[in-house]
């Protein structure tokens, strides 16, 4: 059993990076677009929300790819980090209470992505050659 799974870890990792890109996109969408679901209130490109759209749907397009994996997830880690603090942590103390608790997911699932890189589905292991 130790075998099979050691052998579908890289599998595993990359769908675990897709699944969780393809969600964090659809946040940008929103922001941006309005899809899939209407942004609540005004939006303007250029304020920390509509940063933070773009960083959402472009990063994750790269994170969905697993283009440039480890910088993107870095970078995504610190703005889930960044919204955590300045939206969620200042209305309660506790994540379910305050709404966090998915910005904190997003958080350290990213920041694993960092350390772990984008596994064997990915175009970074595409373009190292390791296969």
């Amino acid at each position: 059993m130790e075998k099979f799974l050691n052998a579908w870890r890289p599998r595993v990792l990359s769908v675990v990076r897709m699944v969780s890109a393809f969600l964090f996109m659809q946040h940008g969408g929103q922001k941006l677009f309005g899809f899939p679901a209407a942004q609540r209130g005004e939006f303007d490109l250029f304020t920390l929300s509509g940063t933070a759209g773009v960083l959402e749907l472009f990063g994750g397009a790269l994170l969905l790819l697993g283009l440039f994996t480890r910088p993107v997830a870095f970078v995504l880690s610190g703005l889930m980090a960044f919204a955590y603090f300045i939206v969620h942590a200042p209305q309660d103390f506790w994540p379910l209470n305050n709404g966090g608790e998915l910005a904190i997911m997003f958080c350290f699932t990213f920041f694993y992505f960092v350390f772990a890189g984008g596994g064997c589905w990915s175009l970074d292991c595409l373009r190292s050659g390791r296969r």
